[in-house]
């Protein structure tokens, strides 16, 4: 992903209006972020905890979207859709978005499980521990970065189609 600045990441912003976008709370860290390492900034609200957002680029451009999240479930596991790790199940949570354009200006919106801390790309970055008589796949790790973009883009995609 290109460095974005904070004011950039607000601007990229299309699900909101500008009162909900100035009201969000940016990482601490914002400026030391490794961006060449990201396949997509996602991060959760600093001052409310239930708001999240993530930034894609999408066309050449970023595009970003502000997520709701649920109360994790009380379930012993859970998957996210994202990155496709199962976790403990208070860590997957369900995200909604304000859909785009007409619909959303209705109150439509679409949802998806995704892990709580947003931190799907850094979770596919992790090697899963092989069983004994399993052997690792060159560009295993690779296809699941693959995946796991291609997942978020889908649903910001989805999010702000105005079909």
């Amino acid at each position: 992903m290109r460095p974005l600045t904070e004011a950039q990441v607000r601007a990229a912003i299309v699900n909101a209006d500008a009162e909900e976008i100035a009201e969000i709370g940016m990482p601490l860290d914002v400026m030391l972020v490794d961006w060449d390492y990201l396949d997509f900034f996602a991060f959760r609200d600093t001052v409310s905890s239930k708001r999240g957002v993530v930034i894609v680029e999408h066309d050449g451009r970023p595009q970003g979207i502000v997520l709701r999240s649920t109360d994790p479930s009380r379930s012993r596991s859970g998957m996210c859709n994202i990155c496709h790790t199962l976790q403990p199940g208070n860590q997957v949570a369900l995200f909604t978005a304000r859909r785009g354009g007409e619909k959303g200006r209705r109150g439509d919106s679409a949802g998806t499980y995704i892990c709580v801390d947003l931190s799907c790309h850094e979770n596919v970055r992790l090697a899963h521990p092989l069983a004994p008589n399993e052997v690792r796949v060159p560009g295993q790790v690779d296809m699941r970065l693959d995946g796991t973009r291609r997942r978020m883009e889908s649903f910001v995609t989805r999010v702000l189609a105005e079909d």
